[in-house]
């Protein structure tokens, strides 16, 4: 059997690679758009980044140190966040409200979307006003799902980083806060849009907490801290840029004017997800499934003392054997479907479907994260983020030249017999969404 990856193929760490990164002091003309997305929101280069602060320390970069020439403005405007709110048909979860440090019920500027929408929870746009106004703060969520520019961004700033990413905005009218100091359970860039904001960051209460483990369950702890000195006390102006590892205790108050900004968040996998599926592959071990003897008081240490030992002892055998393959495939089940690829044109895909020839060019799906193995029993499958497709044994060189490579014309993909092979081949992977046409 033969596997051929992509980058980041196994949803490995998220350390950002130096050599697959060009460094932030080229021109942002000679950055590829994984590199450039990178370079817009970290002011060092990504070795650096990765060694002093990824996972580790805050970074603030300033806007004459980043390539953002214009800001972040052409992600996501004041007026874009307008039309998101009015023109859109934007329903919950997609917009949430917070003031005076808690959420605002959906209920209270959510509503019917009038005729021929037989939906009850639509954003009505007087209510956010209202609510806007007395200075409560919007915050739009999954744009990484719905808003062009920041979709693309996203994608590219998640293949720097081999993971999974999601970017919310949050609008705060002048003078106010929409949450107190708390920390998040996954690192976040912090990108300054419009206005200034006021930024206090203290150190975490708790190091690399997990997603179960939110900071409501430190309140105290996290509101004694945030009395005391800030690790860094600063001022957000448009195109500034500040990365925060997961932990990080944060406020955040608007000032002068109404103030927009962006929080990419990573959602990163980390050495507890491997873990939990360590335990979940334990449950082929027999010694593991086994029953307590009859009678045993669960609640006595002295009783469940020996079968903890024997517990321990059995988990520990298990471990020294558990397959390393395995679990990848695992992981992979885990972080893949969390980023999906480049968005494809349905009908235009169609189109190129009925019009499809020998002379058409094609490329891979942008962001498509896909695994090939040759099985050696006359197939190849390919693995990627949702199904695994099982092809004929001779596709794989035509498969490999458009997963690894440039776009290429279909009359030229190798290992085929003629012409009416790679059209039966391009026509599948067309259908599939795995491959798209050039331009």
């Amino acid at each position: 059997m033969t596997i051929i990856d992509p980058p980041g193929g196994h949803g490995r760490p998220a350390v950002p690679s130096p050599t697959a990164l060009s460094p932030t002091a080229l021109s942002p003309t000679a950055l590829s758009p994984a590199a450039l997305s990178l370079a817009r929101c970290v002011a060092v280069e990504p070795d650096k980044f990765a060694a002093a602060h990824w996972g580790t320390a805050p970074l603030l970069s300033r806007a004459a140190e980043l390539p953002n020439s214009d800001g972040f403005t052409d992600l996501l405007s004041p007026a874009d966040a307008d039309e998101l709110l009015s023109r859109r048909g934007l329903r919950t979860p997609f917009l949430r409200i917070a003031k005076d440090g808690q959420l605002v019920p959906a209920a209270r500027y959510t509503g019917g979307g009038g005729a021929g929408a037989e939906i009850g929870d639509q954003v009505l746009d007087e209510r956010v006003l209202e609510l806007y106004a007395s200075g409560a703060t919007l915050v739009l969520q999954g744009l990484h799902r719905s808003w062009p520019a920041l979709v693309d961004f996203a994608r590219d700033l998640g293949a720097a980083l081999a993971q999974p990413l999601q970017v919310n905005a949050y609008l705060t009218p002048a003078g106010s806060q929409g949450f107190a100091t708390h920390y998040d359970t996954h690192d976040v860039f912090v990108l300054q849009v419009d206005g200034r904001k006021h930024w206090r960051i203290h150190p975490p209460v708790l190091a690399d907490p997990l997603e179960k483990q939110p900071w409501g369950g430190r309140a105290d702890e996290v509101s004694a801290t945030a009395q005391g000195p800030a690790a860094l006390d600063v001022v957000l102006e448009p195109g500034d840029a500040l990365y925060l590892p997961r932990g990080w205790l944060h406020s955040a108050q608007a000032q002068e004017s109404s103030s927009l900004h962006l929080t990419v968040g990573i959602r990163a996998l980390n050495r507890y997800a491997i873990v939990e599926e360590l335990l979940a592959l334990a449950a082929s071990d027999a010694r593991l499934r086994a029953g307590l003897p009859f009678g045993t008081d669960v609640t006595d240490p002295e009783a469940i003392e020996p079968e903890l030992s024997e517990t321990v002892e059995a988990l520990r055998d298990w471990l020294l054997r558990a397959d390393p393959a395995a679990v990848a495939d695992r992981l992979r089940a885990r972080a893949w479907p969390a980023a999906r690829p480049a968005p494809i044109r349905p009908l235009a895909q169609a189109a190129a479907l009925t019009a499809l020839a020998a002379d058409t060019r094609l490329m891979l799906r942008p962001g498509l994260r896909w695994q090939l193995v040759g099985r050696g029993d006359g197939t190849v499958t390919l693995r990627l983020f949702d199904r695994t497709l099982t092809l004929p044994a001779q596709c794989e060189a035509a498969l490999r030249t458009l997963l690894t490579g440039a776009a290429t014309r279909v009359g030229d993909l190798p290992g085929l017999d003629d012409d009416a092979d790679r059209l039966v081949l391009a026509r599948r992977l067309l259908r599939e969404a795995i491959a798209v046409p050039d331009g």
